[in-house]
């Protein structure tokens, strides 16, 4: 069934948009501008019902980016005006429309699948970018063969002075699986002082601002459907860093990030999404001499984690958040055990082999400068 027909009025391009039942999306694109053609580089940003954040945001993202990449913004089937704002306000912005509403990676992969380009930027749409952002992350992409991503520093758009929760510096994992970055511990925050100004290897970059290898997306999988929002991009690092990519952060480059704009921080919904990937993240990509006893003190903990929540305003929905997350995880468990073929699991260098709840909680260190960087894998 043809679904869709636009004609951007920016360029000479015409994209067909096909839709095969709910779940089956094919874009066949036809693109002769001869600026496209120059351009190696697609920013590409994702947007649902994100209307007053374009409007924010997406100015400063066309007069930085311009000059070195064609910009996308992929439209998860928005209610609101955010197609006749992209049409009447920023007509250079190419638009791809989505038959519904596939998350955070499911609309990413149906939307990479019709851009064509070197090199992918996957950009929040609430990110303000700064001048010369894209230049020092693409300029090491050449010089590293290996490096498959690679992340900004990200500070907090509200406090400039301060990094963001979602990447700040640069992500990493302990070997429980649990998440935390080069300048963001948990709930503690640090102030950007340029401690973190040396690039680094990390183990996972940023969804918020994704740079990454087209041939290396693809060739991984792209971000996995199932995990809808939150995680995915820690998971498609993971698997990268099986098949022997390197990660990096580039400190030259920054962006500013709002946070939030899809789920509250305290929503139960991103309780649940973070404790179900979580667990599918670890269940994919650890090798099987540590997935069971890894699992195994993961669920005490989870379980311990619910509880906790009950102390908290509103706490019982996020118990049952929990509760629901690993209801979901016990149902996927065939399905997503069956990934592991592709996600090759290895050992992979930057887990830190140490508990950062201990480390946090017990032995108070609450900045990543702290972390002993000999339990660094390498």
């Amino acid at each position: 069934m043809l679904r869709k027909i636009y004609q951007n009025p920016a360029s000479s391009g015409v994209l067909v948009l096909l839709s095969y039942t709910n779940h089956c999306i094919y874009f066949f694109q036809f693109f002769v501008s001869e600026i496209q053609g120059m351009k190696n580089t697609a920013v590409v940003i994702l947007n649902w019902n994100g209307a007053a954040l374009l409007r924010r945001f997406l100015p400063s993202v066309i007069e930085h980016s311009r000059q070195e990449a064609t910009i996308w913004v992929a439209d998860n089937a928005s209610t609101d005006e955010s197609i006749q704002i992209l049409q009447s306000e920023f007509p250079e912005v190419q638009i791809l429309q989505l038959d519904k509403n596939y998350g955070f990676a499911g609309g990413y992969n149906r939307a990479l699948q019709a851009i064509k380009a070197e090199y992918y930027v996957l950009l929040n749409s609430d990110v303000e970018v700064t001048p010369g952002w894209l230049t020092p992350i693409l300029r090491q992409f050449e010089l590293q063969p290996d490096l498959g991503a690679c992340q900004p520093i990200i500070r907090s758009w509200h406090h400039k002075d301060a990094f963001e929760y979602a990447g700040a510096a640069g992500g990493f994992i302990d070997y429980l699986g649990y998440p935390f970055c080069r300048g963001r511990i948990f709930d503690t925050i640090e102030y950007d002082e340029g401690q973190y100004n040396t690039p680094l290897e990390i183990f996972w970059a940023s969804g918020a601002a994704f740079f990454v290898r087209s041939e290396v997306y693809h060739a991984c999988g792209g971000l996995d459907d199932e995990f809808f929002a939150h995680m995915e991009e820690i998971d498609l690092c993971w698997r990268m860093k099986n098949r022997g990519w390197k990660i990096t952060c580039e400190p030259q480059s920054i962006v500013y990030h709002v946070g939030g704009g899809t789920l509250h921080q305290l929503s139960p919904r991103k309780t649940f999404l973070n404790f179900r990937n979580n667990l599918n993240l670890l269940l994919k990509n650890l090798p099987a001499s540590r997935l069971i006893p890894i699992l195994f003190i993961r669920m005490v903990l989870d379980g311990l984690a619910a509880f906790a929540f009950l102390f908290q305003y509103k706490g019982h929905l996020h118990f049952l958040a929990v509760l629901k997350a690993h209801l979901h995880f016990y149902k996927g468990f065939v399905l997503h055990y069956k990934k592991r073929k592709q996600a090759q699991p290895a050992s992979v260098s930057q887990i830190y082999q140490r508990s950062i709840l201990w480390d946090y909680h017990i032995k108070k260190r609450k900045k990543f400068s702290q972390l002993p960087r000999r339990y660094f894998s390498s």
